[in-house]
Parts: C-alpha cells; sequence; structure tokens
C-alpha cells in the first residue's frame, strides 16, 4: 500500500482496473444471479444514493487531511529559510572565526536543504541525510566553541539561533512523514468498490449504458489520485517547492 500511495500515476491506474472490475461484477455477476425488479428500484435507488454520499464525504474528509498536510510543509519550509536567515545574520554576535566559519556552514546547509526538497532520488536523499547531519554537528560546534570563548547574552542568541535552524528541521521531517494513515486509505477504497459494486448491480443493459458505466470508476480513481497526490511530499505532480530556501540562497552574500 505504501508503495502505491507515493507513486500517484500508478494508484490511479490500479484503483481504476479495481473499481471497473467492481462496476463489472455488480453488472454482470450481481445482476445476473439475482436482477432488480422495478418493484425494489426506488429502495435501491436511497441505499445507493446515501452510499455515494458517504463516499463523497469520505474523500472529502480524506483530502481535507492530504491539504493540511501540503499545507504544513509549506509553513515549515518557510519557518526554516527564516531560521537560517537569522542565524545568518545572528552570526555577527559570535567571535570574528566563528562568524565566517558559522556563515560558510550555513550556506553548505542551505545547499542541501534546497536538495532535499528537489531530489527524488532515495540514494541521493540519503546523502543528503548524512551529509545535513554532519553540517548541523559541524555548525552546532563552531556556534558553542564562539559562546564559550565570548560568553554574554549576545553569544546566546547565536546559540538560540542556532537551536532554531536544527529544530525547523526536525520539524520539516516530521512533517513529510506525516501521511494520509493507511487505515484510512483502505476505507476509501472498500466504500469506492462497494459503491462501484451499487452503480454497477442498478445499471441499465445496453452499450450506451455500459459505456456509462466506466465514468463512475474513473471519477473515483481520479480522486484518489488527487489525495494521493498532494500526500505524496516527494513523488507526486503538486510538490512543495523550496521558495522561501531558494530566495534566501540568491540573497545571501557568498563568502
Amino acid at each position: 500500500m505504501e508503495l502505491l500511495v507515493t507513486h500517484p500515476i500508478i494508484f490511479f491506474l490500479v484503483t481504476l482496473v479495481i473499481m471497473s472490475l467492481a462496476a463489472w461484477l455488480g453488472a454482470t455477476v450481481l445482476r445476473g444471479k439475482k436482477p432488480l425488479d422495478d418493484l425494489f428500484r426506488e429502495d435501491f435507488s436511497i441505499v445507493q444514493s446515501a452510499t455515494l454520499t458517504l463516499l463523497a464525504l469520505v474523500i472529502g474528509f480524506s483530502l481535507s487531511m492530504a491539504v493540511g498536510r501540503y499545507d504544513q510543509r509549506k509553513n515549515y519550509e518557510e519557518e526554516e529559510a527564516n531560521a537560517i536567515g537569522t542565524e545568518f545574520l545572528r552570526a555577527d554576535l559570535l567571535p570574528a572565526s566563528e562568524a565566517a566559519a558559522t556563515r560558510t556552514l550555513l550556506l553548505k546547509y542551505l545547499d542541501q536543504r534546497v536538495q532535499y526538497y528537489r531530489t527524488r532520488d532515495s540514494e541521493e536523499l540519503a546523502q543528503i541525510g548524512a551529509t545535513t547531519s554532519q553540517l548541523q554537528t559541524d555548525m552546532w560546534t563552531v556556534v558553542r566553541s564562539g559562546a564559550a570563548t565570548q560568553p554574554n547574552p549576545l553569544s546566546a542568541l547565536a546559540v538560540a539561533g542556532m537551536n532554531d535552524v536544527i529544530n525547523t528541521q526536525g520539524y520539516t521531517q516530521a512533517a513529510w512523514w506525516n501521511r494520509v494513515p493507511f487505515a484510512a486509505w483502505a476505507l476509501l477504497i472498500s466504500i469506492g468498490v462497494f459503491c462501484n459494486l451499487l452503480v454497477g448491480y442498478g445499471s441499465r443493459t445496453g452499450t450506451a449504458k455500459a459505456r456509462f458505466l466506466l465514468v463512475m470508476p474513473l471519477v473515483v480513481s481520479l480522486s484518489f489520485m488527487l489525495i494521493a497526490d498532494i500526500d505524496s511530499p516527494r513523488n507526486g505532480i503538486i510538490r512543495v517547492a523550496p521558495q522561501n530556501l531558494i530566495s534566501l540562497a540568491q540573497s545571501l552574500p557568498k563568502p
């Protein structure tokens, strides 16, 4: 399931096949075993409408969850840029040698953060993670050394700023791990299959009606793909662009 929801296009194709198969089973197997009489069609229509309404509500709630997580990732990207830019300025509060070293490390760190948002390769992502962790250790060591050499409230501001830089990266990582739960996906797919069974079972016979029967699986699969795309921070079409980090990198002076 994790592999599917992190690749929206593949997820769309798989769910389209599943939903189409469900509609076909409803139109052929279920209706063949027990045809729908006109006497019960009104009651069936009520049940079908209620089920489709439930599916729409669940899709809406899931989309809201995905959009909320997407907005959270955007907000943390902005906070990361603000924290790095603030610490770049607070480096002046450290001794000259530590200030220069801090700015150099911050520029390298900023480049790694931009690559983190852009990459799709898992091996490159692992390398970025290792480099980022090492840079955080080096930056903290330099700032701590500068604060120990010149202990005063101004140096403490530089230490606090570096703490914010490291913390915001952790918040970003947590936000990228925060996805729509698999239980919600299982519920979505289950209700979608059941709704398509009902649509197939209640459909009329004929070639034109058979073509119309494909509309419901297509619409449901597209809805699932949209949710998966927004919820997938790295492999989807809709992704968080590091606009604030790139703008910061362009505005900072190079050593």
